[in-house]
């Protein structure tokens, strides 16, 4: 009886502990997974919702920017936009949520944004530590320094002992750093949490020189007092692939937002766009037919209707289109393709085949 009733006694207890002991593993497990607590099931909260929430800049012209009506542009906004025409037949279904670089992984690891679409750059650590999940490069870019064109500054070298800007919670910080480390030169960081502020310093002239991706220097070239006083350098010291990411935990919506993203490149290889995909409906070409939908069914392996790529050419087009509109030649940036080109073009940009 004394043997049962101490059995009966501590049976509670034990419970109790190996309770405590799974949700402690529960929590190491999220932990070690960042994000994967706030993203189960982010795919059908998406679709449930009828929108799609994307963290985008909003302060970048070319990229994602915000004017004085609240209408988003960029070739950061058109991935967004390009996601939500795939879900919803409709490339407007996105809230858009303006991040700083500290907020932006934040963001995205509570749930707060199903994507991140903010030029940012992928990299080992924020694919493990950090727990991001990316998708394709959309734009292949590098590290570079824009000075005052009477500077008398041309290269790095030049940049001995003086004053840089440069925004913290970007690898750029980093890059700056490990770069002037490895070739001994002395230099003095002016640091700055948000980037209105890094360049306001720069244009007020408290820095002789900023640093920042390329495409970020050109971008903000333009919205300086006195553009063409400032250059940007040649000397490019890192690579920059950016890419969308969304948390790691749901495995349907990363494999989706990656092929969509593939679909773009793929468009413009295959000679699909958004005035053509209506007519190229009844091709007979086999590669056409199985990516707009018309033969096979790729869309279901995706949870994705078969036609998804054809509502994304024709609601947001291909990604020359997408490029085009955003950097290319008609804008203010104009921004050569460089290896931003399709491989077929002797560039970076490459599909898996649709089939």
């Amino acid at each position: 009886m004394r043997k049962s009733a101490l059995i009966l006694a501590i049976a509670p207890l034990i419970f109790a502990i190996t309770a405590c002991n799974s949700n402690t593993g529960q929590t190491t497990n999220t932990a070690n997974n960042v994000g994967t607590q706030g993203t189960n099931n982010r795919w059908d909260a998406v679709k449930n919702r009828g929108q799609l929430i994307c963290g985008v800049s909003g302060q970048i012209p070319g990229f994602s920017f915000v004017d004085t009506e609240g209408k988003y542009s960029g070739i950061d906004v058109d991935i967004c936009r390009a996601i939500a025409a795939a879900l919803f037949d409709d490339p407007d279904a996105v809230k858009f949520r303006n991040l700083s670089a500290q907020e932006r992984f934040t963001a995205l690891q509570t749930g707060e944004i199903d994507v991140l679409s903010r030029n940012t750059s992928w990299t080992l650590s924020r694919a493990t530590s950090i727990g991001l999940e990316f998708a394709p490069v959309i734009f292949y870019d590098g590290q570079a320094i824009m000075v005052r064109k009477d500077s008398g500054i041309n290269s790095l070298a030049d940049m001995k002992d003086k004053a840089i800007c440069v925004q913290s919670g970007t690898t750029t910080e980093q890059n700056l750093a490990d770069q002037m480390r490895k070739r001994d030169i002395t230099y003095k960081p002016v640091v700055f949490e948000d980037v209105n502020v890094t360049f306001a310093t720069y244009a007020e002239g408290r820095c002789d020189g900023i640093t920042a991706d390329r495409s970020a220097l050109v971008s903000r070239r333009i919205t300086l007092p006195n553009p063409e006083n400032n250059v940007v350098l040649d000397q490019i010291i890192s690579s920059e692939p950016l890419a969308p990411a969304v948390a790691k935990g749901d495995p349907v919506l990363a494999t989706a937002v990656t092929w969509i993203v593939y679909s773009l490149i793929k468009a413009e290889e295959l000679g699909i766009n958004s005035q053509n995909v209506g007519q190229l409906a009844t091709s007979n070409d086999p590669d056409i037919k199985r990516f707009l939908g018309t033969e096979g069914n790729l869309g279901e392996g995706l949870s994705l209707t078969n036609d998804f790529a054809a509502r994304i050419a024709k609601h947001v087009g291909n990604y020359g289109e997408i490029y085009d509109r955003n950097l290319g030649p008609n804008t203010n940036l104009n921004l050569a393709r460089g290896e931003n080109q399709l491989w077929t073009e002797g560039g970076l940009l490459y599909s898996p085949p649709f089939r």
